[in-house]
């Protein structure tokens, strides 16, 4: 994973002037999961109006059933009110885990701010255990840091 090659594609989808918010995220979705090689499943969530739950947005890769998470709930669900990364390297070991599917053996989540708001986050599920490193947190923070420019 070339984190300055992602980053000027990520950078080039959002200066895109004629496409929307929704495709421009889609487009990120797409991308992270095809030049990533564990990530699997990539979605957005974001919060669902003035209810304390998530709605799922944009995303590549397996369907899910997991459209509406409470806010506590899973790993999304913890984001969103702890306002931190939350890095699972084996969701087998989280009490707290909501599973997506059998083949899900890791997932990071990081939350996306707008005016020091958390309004929604971005999800990666692998099928590998212990697949993430601080590369992917960095990465993602820029991604959502960017993102929030958008919202």
């Amino acid at each position: 994973m070339n984190i300055q090659t992602l980053q000027k594609e990520i950078d080039a989808i959002i200066a895109n002037k004629t496409s929307s918010k929704e495709i421009k995220l889609q487009a990120i979705c797409d991308l992270l999961e095809k030049k990533v090689s564990y990530y699997d499943w990539v979605g957005f969530y974001f919060k669902n109006g003035n209810k304390n739950e998530l709605k799922l947005a944009q995303y590549t890769g397996e369907e899910t059933e997991h459209t509406i998470i409470p806010f506590g709930k899973g790993i999304c669900g913890q984001v969103a009110v702890s306002n931190e990364n939350f890095v699972v390297q084996d969701v087998s070991a989280q009490d707290n885990y909501i599973s997506c599917g059998w083949k899900v053996k890791s997932e990071i989540v990081v939350p996306i701010f707008v005016n020091g708001e958390n309004i929604g986050q971005i999800d990666i599920d692998s099928h590998t255990a212990n697949t993430f490193s601080s590369k992917d947190e960095k990465l993602l923070e820029c991604i959502c840091q960017e993102i929030s420019k958008i919202l």
